[in-house]
């Protein structure tokens, strides 16, 4: 399809069975269909849920070749995680709260008040099938170094157990190196210490060509 703001091109998903010959004659086409400008695969249209518009490189390999054939640049940008539910042995927060989430009907914000202040929070999509979503966890900068995010994480995964999630999933931008701005190091090592796996690491792609 063609995004009509500026023209680009995008390949939003390709089956193909993982079928070299079946995806390159459908890049091949979808380049051939499309104007001669910029074109995007496997572009976040969405935001993040059970379902991705995201490349899954690492099960996608010979559609991943066959995009890098076509001349296509990757970008990695989320790992993807999941864990089964219930984990009894994570500590709890004693002081949390569970409030709607006014930007996603279909989530529920978890936080923690102090001082009449919020200095930790969790966000979790409500199960679909069984499988829970962590969006994301924050703590304040000065909360930090006691424990208290570890005990949010319990905290969030008990009450999509409670919800009747059997699974939860997660995804961590942790394409920033070590010491950046966005180093999610400590993140990665919270989630694997609290018995999450790695799945995948999500990529989009681009081909610039035209004016």
């Amino acid at each position: 399809m063609r995004r009509t703001k500026d023209d680009t091109g995008l390949i939003q998903w390709l089956h193909c069975r993982e079928d070299a010959t079946v995806a390159e004659a459908l890049i091949a086409h979808a380049l051939t269909t499309l104007p001669p400008r910029p074109v995007e695969a496997f572009q976040f249209a969405t935001a993040l849920t059970q379902g991705l518009e995201a490349l899954p490189a690492r099960h996608r390999p010979v559609t991943r070749a066959a995009l890098e054939h076509a001349g296509f640049a990757g970008e990695r940008l989320w790992r993807c995680m999941r864990a089964d539910l219930p984990r009894p042995e994570l500590p709890r927060a004693s002081d949390i709260r569970i409030v709607a989430e006014p930007e996603r009907r279909a989530a529920r914000k978890l936080q923690v008040r102090r001082d009449d202040r919020t200095v930790a929070e969790a966000v979790i999509g409500l199960p679909l099938q069984g499988i829970g979503v962590l969006w994301w966890i924050e703590v304040s900068p000065d909360a930090r170094g006691h424990g208290l995010g570890r005990a949010v994480l319990g905290s969030a995964l008990q009450a999509l157990s409670d919800l009747g999630a059997d699974q939860v999933v997660l995804y961590v931008d942790d394409d920033e190196p070590p010491g950046g701005e966005r180093d999610r190091t400590a993140a990665n090592a919270l989630y694997e210490s609290a018995g999450f796996v790695e799945v995948d690491h999500l990529w989009s792609y681009s081909l610039h060509r035209g004016r």
